[in-house]
């Protein structure tokens, strides 16, 4: 599978959290295309709506906003401080050239820390704090430094998506822009078909990365009879990670299929018997913690209710500038959703 011109648009567009505008408007723009009704709202979460013949509707959600940087202070020497937006390993910051989020557009920057030269011995052998990093943009001293950057903006990695052997895709941002891409591409194909009885609302939530604010105020406001959540999972085929803790989510396996507590048992089932019949590749996954760390969470408390599942996409490296997927997974979790979608009528029980 070749890569597409959506979502090479998506993974390129900056949106951390809470700043997630420029890829919102990539999204509504792709699903003006097909939908029957699209709008954004507020907080920054998109929807776009594809109308069935009298059966439930169903919210596919996919987080858009991404992890980043945000400025907290830029010293007389022109040097930004900064802290996360989302989780970061700092060790991943060091070196990385950034595309800072200014008033006057983007502009580039890098993250330096103290070099190993002047390192002591001991702080050699230890792993940078966040706090030891600063982000350099060419600031001759303070007053240039502040004249272009603002406390509050915003950085991104610069880095653009790369395309490997077997399908395999590395890209910044691909938790959880995959996401939003799987639940619009799954409501342009149930839109395809020749009729479907139950409605299929894709959404493109915001801030998930920091408190799942996008999924709360979207699944009050739509309402929905039943709920999939679409985002990442540990790929369990890197070093390091235990199939018996994580359960085995290889690369080209599938669709990721969540299961427990807050889970909806019905929508499980429905979702596994539909990869059976349909001859879609997937593993499944056992949440049986407080959550699943997924906009679920908030999805299935909302209102009285809501019967939720969870697909996700097994994904290398999360967090990073080299986040990896296998694009054949990306398209059975599509063909999984729409095909779900289209086995519903006004009839199906969701009672527990």
């Amino acid at each position: 599978m070749a890569l597409s011109p959506l979502l090479r648009d998506l993974l390129t567009t900056p949106g951390p959290s809470g700043y997630e505008r420029a890829a919102a408007e990539v999204w509504r723009n792709a699903a003006g295309e097909f939908a029957d009704r699209v709008q954004g709202d507020v907080v920054g979460s998109s929807v776009a709506v594809v109308d069935g013949d009298g059966g439930p509707l169903v919210a596919v959600i996919g987080h858009i906003d991404e992890i980043g940087l945000v400025v907290t202070h830029v010293d007389d020497q022109g040097m930004i401080w900064f802290t996360n937006v989302g989780g970061w390993d700092p060790v991943i910051l060091v070196g990385q050239r950034l595309e800072v989020q200014t008033a006057a557009g983007p502009i580039p920057g890098v993250v330096g820390k103290k070099p190993i030269h002047l390192l002591k011995p001991d702080d050699r052998k230890k792993a940078p704090d966040l706090t030891d990093l600063h982000i350099d943009v060419g600031a001759k001293d303070g007053e240039e430094g502040r004249a272009l950057v603002r406390v509050g903006d915003v950085a991104v990695i610069a880095a653009e998506p790369v395309e490997l052997p077997n399908d395999r895709l590395v890209s910044r941002a691909l938790d959880n822009r995959l996401g939003c891409y799987i639940a619009l591409e799954a409501a342009r194909r149930v839109a395809a078909a020749d009729s479907t009885a139950a409605s299929i609302a894709a959404a493109a939530v915001v801030q998930e990365e920091t408190g799942f604010a996008g999924s709360r105020t979207t699944a009050f406001s739509l309402r929905p009879q039943v709920a999939i959540a679409v985002d990442v999972t540990h790929a369990t085929d890197a070093p390091g990670i235990s199939v018996r803790e994580e359960g085995e989510h290889k690369l080209g396996s599938g669709a990721v299929i969540g299961r427990g507590p807050i889970l909806h048992p019905r929508v499980f089932e429905l979702l596994y018997e539909t990869a059976t019949e349909e001859s879609i590749p997937f593993t499944i996954q056992s949440h049986m913690g407080r959550g699943t760390g997924t906009d679920a969470d908030a999805f299935h408390i909302s209102r009285g209710g809501i019967p939720t599942g969870l697909i996700s996409v097994p994904l290398r490296y999360m967090h990073s500038p080299v986040e990896m997927c296998q694009l054949d997974d990306v398209e059975a979790a599509i063909a999984l959703i729409a095909a779900f979608t289209q086995r519903l009528t006004a009839e199906t029980d969701f009672l527990r």
